[in-house]
């Protein structure tokens, strides 16, 4: 039974990021950006990883079909989330801004 609950909380988390207020909420701090990040993942965690196990189960070995359940339940956007946001951070420019602003923030008499 305890399963079953850690099944339905899980299920409960990953649909909690695509709900529309807490992307409304992600919008209004961090900007599209980072939303499209998010979505994203969810879709690539959600989706092309369990049709790639299914793939390399049907061509490369069946023991890769283990990988497909295990994609729905591992979950990774606690990582992959601002490792994508830093490289796209970095990538914009915004890195920078970003320093200088709270460093002004911090300092406001220099």
């Amino acid at each position: 039974m305890r399963f079953f609950y850690w099944v339905k909380k899980r299920l409960a988390h990953k649909l909690e990021h695509m709900r529309w207020s807490n992307v409304k909420s992600t919008l209004r701090e961090h900007g599209l950006a980072l939303v499209i990040i998010i979505v994203g993942w969810e879709i690539i965690e959600d989706i092309i990883f369990p049709m790639l196990f299914v793939f390399l189960g049907n061509n490369v070995h069946p023991a890769f079909y283990a990988g497909a359940p295990a994609a729905w339940i591992i979950c990774l956007h606690w990582l992959a989330v601002p490792i994508l946001w830093g490289w796209w951070m970095r990538l914009s420019g915004k890195e920078k801004e970003n320093v200088v602003q709270t460093c002004k923030e911090q300092h406001p008499h220099d």
